[in-house]
């Protein structure tokens, strides 16, 4: 597909901070520190900038925009590929004609000079994108959750290892917020707390809605390539942007949105052999009937235009370690407990009695802690993280191993509540053993030409 310029159009900028995104301090003097030719030439994939989404003149950019933007802080960005041309030529301004635009990302994806890349497609395009652009000799940075299904989970990690890219997730709570989370990981891990251990992952609930009427596909939108492997359906507005969040088509709703944030960390904190989940029992009210949305899951129905992804949900995990996780649709916060205390964290804060009981010395203790946590490297900014580690080829803090682990658990969550009863999960052999629905729910049909091979 041809590619196109486009000139610098006065759109007004919005902060990363009204999106809930902490300031980065150390970025000047960061990128002063480096000569320009120094710089990664990096690209952005999914941008999803949304233009008067909120009925305010200007922009607004979400989660994709956001990290390419982070990413251009750091390295030299020289293109941009977005299905919509609107949110491509929207992030593309701000770099004054030096960033080229594409709609197909795999003619991006054939430039030489793109060192590494950023990924905020919708979660359904993860994992195709990432391997194409491994495979292709660039290292990425991927929006979480990573994967769709527990079987793209294999299939990425097969192609990490195949060819020794970097990547790094966007769980950005491994590396920010004062360094709250990582504090409750040294914690948990530590023993003060106690030995058996049990997490609450309290996540909200999702946006619910529907029945959706369906339109035509706007000029700068090529849909069938927004659909890529999923089903093809006529173009409903209400399945792009932000809220494709809550179709099972193209994400896993809040148990795996916001359900990876919170459960990584329990994971984290819990599970340090990464044995992972090893049995799942739970349920979820699922807006369209859990019967007639398993069988559109297997194939063997449809739903109506509407959103489909559990509005509330309660399962229960139990690790391969034996301590336990609960993935809860309640308040939005973290909570690790054990015979001897327990703490509460979220993006607000961290607290309880272990926290008000630290000593000087043992603040300083958890600051080693912390950096042997990233891997030798000091926490502060996931995007510096990763940077550094293209550079040094080293280990990032949210590496696709761990972060697979993690959203294998909330891929399982969302199979519990659709079978409506217990499952069990060999992480050797990557099965469930002699349950063929639920291995079924593991993986999708795919729509060619947009299938995974691997």
């Amino acid at each position: 597909m041809p590619t196109r310029t486009t000139t610098r159009r006065n759109f007004l900028k919005c902060s990363a901070v009204a999106a809930g995104m902490a300031p980065y301090f150390w970025t000047s003097r960061y990128c002063k520190a480096e000569a320009p030719s120094d710089k990664l030439t990096v690209a952005s994939i999914g941008t999803s900038v949304y233009v008067n989404r909120w009925g305010t003149e200007g922009k607004r950019d979400g989660q994709g925009s956001m990290i390419g933007r982070k990413a251009a802080e750091l390295g030299n960005m020289v293109a941009v590929a977005d299905v919509n041309l609107v949110h491509a030529e929207a992030f593309a301004d701000d770099y004054e004609g030096k960033c080229q635009i594409y709609q197909d990302y795999r003619k991006l994806l054939e430039r030489k000079d793109v060192e590494a890349v950023t990924i905020g497609t919708p979660d359904h395009w993860h994992v195709k994108i990432a391997i194409d652009a491994m495979r292709a000799g660039k290292d990425v940075y991927c929006e979480k959750p990573l994967t769709l299904t527990i079987d793209e989970g294999r299939q990425i990690i097969k192609v990490a290892e195949e060819t020794g890219r970097v990547i790094q997730v966007g769980t950005q709570q491994r590396s920010e917020y004062d360094n709250m989370f990582l504090t409750a990981v040294v914690l948990a891990r530590s023993g003060r707390l106690g030995k058996k251990l049990h997490a609450l992952s309290s996540v909200g609930t999702p946006d619910t809605g529907g029945l959706f009427e369906t339109a035509p596909v706007p000029k700068e939108l090529d849909w069938d390539m927004w659909l890529g492997q999923a089903p093809k359906v006529p173009y409903t507005p209400q399945r792009c942007n932000y809220d494709f969040r809550w179709w099972l088509e193209y994400s896993g709703g809040q148990a795996t949105d916001w359900g990876v944030h919170h459960t990584d960390i329990a994971m984290w904190a819990l599970d340090p052999d990464e044995t992972g989940v090893v049995e799942v029992e739970g349920k979820g009210d699922l807006p369209l009937g859990r019967k007639a949305t398993l069988a559109k899951m297997l194939g063997k129905g449809e739903l109506p235009n509407a959103y489909n992804v559990a509005k509330t949900f309660d399962v229960d995990m139990t690790l391969g370690s034996g301590n336990t996780i609960k993935l809860f649709s309640g308040e939005n916060e973290l909570i690790i407990s054990g015979e001897f205390g327990r703490i509460r964290v979220n993006r607000g804060g961290l607290t309880g009695k272990p926290i008000e009981r630290l000593t000087d010395a043992d603040r300083d203790w958890i600051k080693d802690e912390i950096v042997k946590l990233c891997h030798g490297k000091q926490p502060g900014n996931h995007m510096k993280n990763f940077f550094e580690c293209v550079k040094d080829r080293g280990k990032t803090v949210a590496d696709v191993r761990s972060h697979v682990n993690a959203v294998n658990a909330c891929h399982m969550a969302n199979i519990a509540m659709l079978l409506g009863r217990k499952i069990r999960f060999d992480t050797k052999k990557y099965e469930f053993p002699g349950d063929t629905e639920a291995n079924k729910l593991a993986k999708r049909v795919q729509r060619e030409p947009y299938t995974i091979d691997v």
